[in-house]
């Protein structure tokens, strides 16, 4: 069985566990960015819903599902309601999933109403802060020091040119690494040494600890810097009247699909 196959079973397990519909899942590490080692892990994330009685009621509940990791495979996934109100927030990864290029299952009548409206809730402030965040905190555990962790480049150069994307586009940033660097470097010894560095990377080569790359290092230094000058903590956001409609909308007709069947 392929690993897509068993993906899929998987998800199917988990919906028949915990008596939930998932209506969409996709691929949201480092094979959905496109810096994948041979070896990495598939990093799957998941969208659900329960049944209707599940929401009525006065208990709080657990809104996340996470199973254990086993040696390829990491899974968990949010229930609609609280991606809905993540949604609101601009929740980064959230608007990642929504456009992930490795999809697994996909209810398209419910995720394209979540496509359509999440560039409403979308904040350049919030995005920015984010991936400034996790710029900082890897560069912070892996990058310090003449020796470095080679592999953890990526995890703070994709968060840094997703802030330059953001800065030239004001749009989100799109999850594929190559369209990131391709749209917001220019030619150069950067870039060339950037692309070198992938290349060993998804070709298998151990990626540990070593020197660091002065090309990249310095381009990560200098823009930390620039990003923390520029970083404003205000963010705005909008109100849930658009969302309740859509959290009802989905979990109503799912109710009434149920009660024809």
């Amino acid at each position: 069985m392929d690993i897509t196959k068993i993906i899929r079973t998987e998800l199917d397990t988990i919906e028949k566990e915990f008596d939930i519909t998932i209506f969409f899942a996709c691929e949201s590490g480092s094979r959905a960015w496109g810096f994948e080692s041979l070896d990495s892990d598939y990093d799957i994330r998941f969208l659900y819903y329960h049944d209707l009685n599940w929401y009525l009621s006065l208990a709080d509940k657990r809104d996340v599902i996470e199973k254990p990791i086993d040696e390829k495979l990491d899974i968990n996934g949010w229930e609609l309601r609280k991606a809905l109100k993540l949604m609101r927030k601009s929740n980064p990864p959230l608007f990642e999933w929504l456009q992930s290029p490795i999809i697994y299952k996909e209810e398209k009548e419910i995720s394209s109403i979540l496509k359509e409206v999440f560039p409403k809730y979308y904040s350049t402030k919030s995005c920015r802060y984010h991936y400034l965040h996790m710029a900082q905190g890897n560069f912070r555990e892996y990058l310090k020091g003449d020796d470095v962790w080679l592999k953890k480049y990526f995890y703070v150069l994709r968060p840094i040119l997703a802030c330059r994307w953001i800065e030239m586009f004001n749009q989100p940033a799109p999850m594929e690494f190559k369209i990131l660097l391709e749209n917001t470097l220019d030619g150069s010894t950067l870039k060339k040494d950037i692309y070198n560095l992938l290349q060993s990377k998804k070709a298998g080569e151990e990626l540990d600890f070593g020197p660091k790359i002065s090309s990249i290092s310095k381009f990560i230094e200098s823009e930390i810097e620039r990003l923390e000058k520029n970083h404003s903590d205000k963010i705005d956001y909008k109100d849930f009247s658009e969302l309740d409609e859509i959290f009802k909308k989905i979990v109503i007709k799912n109710h009434r699909t149920k009660q024809s069947n």
